[in-house]
């Protein structure tokens, strides 16, 4: 009687521990490929596995303007009416049905359309909230589309912005954009460089 009872205690023992083993397997192989589908460079930043670059070209004036105002803002204050910036007024609302293209000139190959919104949010300097659609027309991803959203300061070299989504081949994709003005004037608009990085 004790011998069975000592062979059932052993057989319960080792299928309570095959079942930690198998567990601490799944755990292991679960944290490696979370770990694989966003490896880190030296810096500690993630990985990209798609990178897309073009140029937008947002145009407030000329014969076609793809950006306008839409609502004024308030007057300046006394100290923002010198400023660089004073062509913008906090509330200003724009909307832009830009095109985007593989290089800077406005003949270049055209991949897609950048369609959205800003909101001057900052009584000074140029900071907008971001609104925008970035609508693949070329190449592998024609039809798709990603979604931006962002605080972006115009007084910044380099912008980030972040995607928050996707349609079509992007579907809920995760990453970032980097935008340069190109040769940009805040009055009448310009080229603007843009790095989109997904994961």
């Amino acid at each position: 009687m004790v011998l069975i009872a000592a062979q059932a205690n052993y057989a319960m023992a080792s299928t309570i521990s095959a079942l930690i083993l198998f567990s601490a397997l799944l755990l292991a192989f679960a944290v490696y490929f979370r770990h694989d589908a966003g490896t880190t460079d030296d810096s500690g930043s993630a990985t990209a596995r798609t990178h897309l670059h073009f140029y937008m070209h947002d145009e407030y004036t000329g014969a076609n303007p793809t950006a306008a105002l839409i609502v004024p803002g308030r007057a300046p204050l006394l100290d923002e009416a010198t400023s660089a910036t004073s062509s913008r007024r906090f509330g200003d609302i724009a909307v832009m049905n830009n095109a985007l293209t593989e290089g800077p000139r406005r003949a270049s190959p055209r991949v897609g359309t950048a369609q959205g919104f800003t909101v001057r949010v900052a009584e000074r300097g140029s900071v907008n909230a971001l609104s925008l659609h970035l609508v693949m027309e070329a190449g592998e991803f024609a039809g798709s589309s990603l979604v931006v959203n962002s605080r972006v300061d115009t007084d910044l070299a380099v912008r980030e912005s972040v995607i928050v989504g996707g349609t079509g081949k992007f579907r809920f994709a995760r990453g970032f954009a980097l935008s340069r003005s190109y040769d940009y004037d805040l009055a009448k608009g310009g080229v603007v460089e843009i790095d989109v990085y997904l994961y």
